[in-house]
């Protein structure tokens, strides 16, 4: 027996699949079919939601999710109404829908995402469903000239603390580090500076800088699983009792991450921070110093030129879902 539908294709006016809150989704359903064919209705489906999925250790599974759309309507037929035969051949039903605002951007992760999809089925009157689905994805931009200027300014963290055997002889590990702002987007670097004045009897093993990322995971108003890992880091070596390290404008790279927070979603939150720590040579502790940082989507204007982004950076035309670190071991506290 020869088959009937030869294709059944949701296909975007927008073929990079990237939106915007407020944007138009637009496009059409496109049926190929190879015999006159009866439809009770080509229904079309848009969904967007957050799903948090957690099995804890006891084994038991939690699970949480919200909507962020959730629209339907009919290409073709009405409801109470007979079938309508669709001849050989092409069919095209046009789709056209506008995105709310406020959508949180796509991500995927470990325990949960947030996923956006269109889905459209084929009924016929012999109980037959033909379905089909396809993913877009929606980035919400985060302008780093429209947050609080703060952002934009260098900020500073410092800490004196105490290594070795306590004692009169024995002073504090002394240091001061310098972000060259508080905001960054992907494909920038972060400029560290930072001083270190080894006033104590322990030789410090190495110092470092680390860029962080740590995922939330919320069910039910709390926090059902989190995780930290290391994006990007520079060191440097040991630093002798009565010595220091200076470190000037150091870069640190930035790759490609989903911004700060995903504003609307209110099941997984992100953070990212730059961490400064301080290894003993011994068996203490390490030194850790944490400045939080926003990780946006536009970058700063050049000073002196609103329409001028800095070298480097350009407008995003793909957001970063897919990072091949997460299946990496996470960052232990």
């Amino acid at each position: 027996m020869p088959r009937k539908l030869l294709k059944f294709l949701i296909l975007f006016d927008n073929t990079s699949l990237l939106y915007f809150p407020g944007q138009f989704l637009s496009g059409r359903v496109l049926i190929e079919l190879q015999d006159d064919t009866p439809a009770l209705g080509l229904h079309f489906h848009v969904v967007g939601e957050g799903v948090v999925r957690v099995r804890t250790p006891r084994q038991e599974r939690v699970y949480d999710r919200e909507n962020y759309i959730d629209f339907r309507m009919r290409l073709l037929g009405e409801p109470g109404q007979g079938p309508s035969v669709l001849s050989p051949g092409i069919h095209s039903f046009p789709f056209k829908l506008g995105l709310p605002l406020g959508l949180p951007s796509t991500f995927l992760g470990k325990h949960g995402w947030v996923q956006y999809y269109c889905k459209t089925a084929l009924k016929e009157p012999n109980g037959l469903t033909h379905k089909n689905q396809q993913v877009f994805i929606v980035m919400n931009p985060i302008d780093l000239n429209l947050e609080p200027s703060i952002l934009s300014q260098a900020f500073r963290c410092e800490i004196e603390h105490r290594l070795g055997v306590s004692c009169v002889s024995s002073g504090p590990v002394v240091c001061q580090v310098t972000l060259d702002r508080g905001g960054y987007v992907p494909g920038e670097s972060i400029g560290i500076s930072a001083s270190v004045h080894n006033r104590s009897n322990v030789t410090v093993k190495s110092t470092k800088a680390a860029l962080t990322e740590t995922i939330q995971y919320m069910a039910r108003g709390k926090v059902v699983q989190s995780e930290r890992r290391e994006l990007a880091c520079l060191m440097r070596g040991k630093i002798r009792p009565g010595e220091s390290d200076e470190w000037t404008n150091e870069q640190l790279y930035v790759p490609p991450l989903p911004p700060t927070n995903l504003r609307g979603c209110h099941l997984i939150k992100i953070q990212y921070d730059v961490y400064f720590i301080i290894e003993p040579k011994s068996l203490e502790k390490e030194v850790k110093l944490q400045l939080p940082i926003m990780m946006a989507t536009y970058p700063l204007r050049s000073e002196g030129n609103g329409n001028s982004y800095k070298a480097g950076t350009h407008y995003p035309s793909t957001l970063p879902i897919f990072r091949p670190w997460l299946e990496d071991k996470p960052v232990i506290d």
